[in-house]
């Protein structure tokens, strides 16, 4: 079965300061105990490559992913002064993106309109 595809995914890209990326990790961990938890998440994890992280998440629609945001919030400002964002990208449908923009404003996130494809 086809369902219309809601889906919104953030795409952070953290460079994390040398020395601590141990405690960058130990931040992950909490990071995913407490998204585990939010019905609107589909996947949540992180991917590394020496000090660059990635942050690799999908959320059921804009007002999921704007939950989210909201509840890690205290924990992603702990994460920036150890890290700063080399990129952020946030994917979606057009009138999911709609949703994204005023909020994720000052994150000043590079948009992608999905415009083919399915979910199942």
């Amino acid at each position: 079965m086809i369902h219309q595809d809601t889906c919104c995914t953030i795409v952070p890209y953290f460079n994390v300061q040398d020395g601590q990326l141990d405690v960058f990790k130990d931040l992950c961990t909490r990071l995913i105990s407490q998204t585990q938890e939010e019905p609107g998440c589909l996947y949540y994890g992180f991917s590394f490559d020496g000090n660059t992280v990635h942050c690799r998440e999908g959320y059921v629609n804009a007002d999921a992913l704007l939950a989210h945001v909201q509840a890690v919030g205290l924990m992603i400002e702990e994460a920036l002064k150890i890290s700063e964002i080399a990129r952020l990208e946030v994917h979606g449908p057009a009138t999911e993106l709609a949703k994204l923009k005023e909020p994720l404003a000052e994150l000043n996130p590079h948009y992608f309109t999905l415009e083919c494809g399915f979910r199942k």
